[in-house]
């Protein structure tokens, strides 16, 4: 992760890198899996730092446009992010009844995907699968 990809996209729309920013920038960083803004409020907080939910809440969108994190999961109508890495893109299976995720990579579901936006002209820059059923240890 890098905060000077970030810096640079808040320069380029007039934005400063706040001391609230850097901390959900660096919090972010530190995070592993999936998150919701306040599992990383909390985590701010746990730490002694005073960054408001408004500031995390602004700064969340700031990060998935420079390209830091991605909107991942929506769950229960809440969105739920992810770092990006530098790793083949992934899509998820997620289990309806206890909530799990798994990750997966398919070259066939990528490969028609691409397919799909070449046969119709259309230039994707991103796309997010969503599976959603029961895992092994809740499926009857």
């Amino acid at each position: 992760m890098s905060e000077s990809v970030f810096h640079q996209h808040l320069r380029r729309k007039g934005l400063r890198l706040t001391p609230e920013r850097k901390a959900v920038l660096q919090e972010v960083a530190a995070m592993k899996g999936h998150f919701e803004p306040e599992e990383l409020l909390l985590r701010l907080r746990k730490k002694g730092l005073t960054v408001s939910r408004a500031s995390i809440y602004r700064t969340l969108p700031l990060l998935v446009e420079s390209g830091v994190i991605e909107e991942a999961i929506y769950k229960d109508r809440k969105t739920r992010y992810e770092r990006c890495t530098e790793k083949d893109h992934h899509d998820h299976l997620i289990c309806t009844s206890c909530g799990s995720i798994i990750e997966f990579v398919s070259r066939p579901i990528e490969a028609l995907q691409e397919e799909v936006c070449r046969r119709h002209g259309f230039h994707a820059y991103s796309h997010t699968l969503e599976i959603r059923g029961l895992c092994q240890e809740c499926a009857p």
